[in-house]
Order: structure tokens, then C-alpha cells, then sequence
């Protein structure tokens, strides 16, 4: 009997600016490959923030120029689940989670106004994580630009966009 492999995240891309956390789930495979975030060419995630900041040529970048103009948005990325067991790419997939400590890191940014977080299965986890300390910061669910989730871009791109607000001076 094969075991299902232990997938671990990333370390979280944030600093003292960050006012928006946008959470993921747990990486795909891919992105794990790559140790890059949302790495599959077909995740809508960097286009979809890059209307979000007004940078439409964003995916086009190099993946730190991503990073960093992210940052210089005041964004931050970072997943629910610090690893789990998962075969393959799907939320469905994923099981016997250990997570993130979310509210912890979210304590220590000054500037947090939101936590987003991308997708059913990170906002379930995510919020599961925050419990009561949720109430500090305005919480928006987000369609998940993952290729599994089929909705096209144009139907996600109005809840990404809601980003902006948050965002405002």
C-alpha cells in the first residue's frame, strides 16, 4: 500500500506595510515543483490580482518582480495549511491538516485591514484558524483562481476587484 505525501507551504510574503492577506489553501503541484506561488500557467491568480493593483502586465514578470510589486501594493500571500497529506492538486484532496498560524501572523502586521482568502476550502480552514480573532479584520471570500475552478475569469473578477477598496489610502 503506497502512503499519500505530506505537502508543505510556503513561508509567508509579507512585511509591516501588508494590508491585504490573501490566503491560499495548500500549493499545487506545480507550485511546489516550483516553489513559486500559484505557478500553473492556467491559475488566473496573478492576472486577477493584477487588475486588483492596476498592473495588468503582471504575469508577464519575473515571479520575484511579481513578489515585489505585490508587496509594494500592500499585499501579502500565504496558505492555510502549513502541510497536509494530498494527492494531485485538489482542495478535495487535502487531508490531515496542520495549519498555519493565521492569527499570529496576522497579530504582527501592523497595517492588516483584510484577510482574503482564495477559494472555499482556505476560507473554511482559514476562518477555522482565526476563530474569534476573525473580528479584528474585515474577511472576504474569494473565488478561487485555481484552473479546478472552472468559472471563468470575467465571473471571478468583480469579488477580486473588491480588493481595492481595502487597498485605498
Amino acid at each position: 500500500m503506497q502512503s499519500i505525501p505530506r505537502k508543505s507551504s510556503f513561508p509567508p510574503v509579507t512585511d509591516a506595510r501588508t494590508r491585504i492577506l490573501i490566503c491560499g489553501s495548500l500549493p499545487g503541484e506545480r507550485s511546489l515543483a516550483e516553489q513559486r506561488y500559484y505557478a500553473h500557467p492556467q491559475n488566473q491568480f496573478w492576472a486577477l490580482v493584477g487588475a486588483v493593483i492596476g498592473h495588468e502586465d503582471l504575469p508577464a514578470l519575473t515571479y520575484e518582480a511579481r513578489l515585489a510589486a505585490l508587496r509594494d501594493a500592500r499585499i501579502g500571500l500565504w496558505d492555510a495549511v502549513a502541510s497536509a497529506t494530498r494527492t494531485g492538486s485538489s482542495d478535495a484532496a487535502i487531508a490531515a491538516v496542520e495549519p498555519n498560524d493565521l492569527a499570529t501572523l496576522a497579530t504582527r502586521l501592523p497595517d492588516l485591514r483584510a484577510i482574503a482568502f482564495n477559494g472555499a476550502t482556505a476560507h473554511r480552514l482559514g476562518l477555522r484558524q482565526l476563530g474569534d480573532a476573525a473580528q479584528r479584520w474585515t474577511i472576504l471570500p474569494l473565488p478561487s483562481s485555481s484552473p479546478l475552478h472552472t468559472v471563468g475569469i470575467a465571473a471571478k473578477l468583480p469579488a477580486w476587484l473588491a480588493l481595492r477598496e481595502v487597498l485605498g489610502d
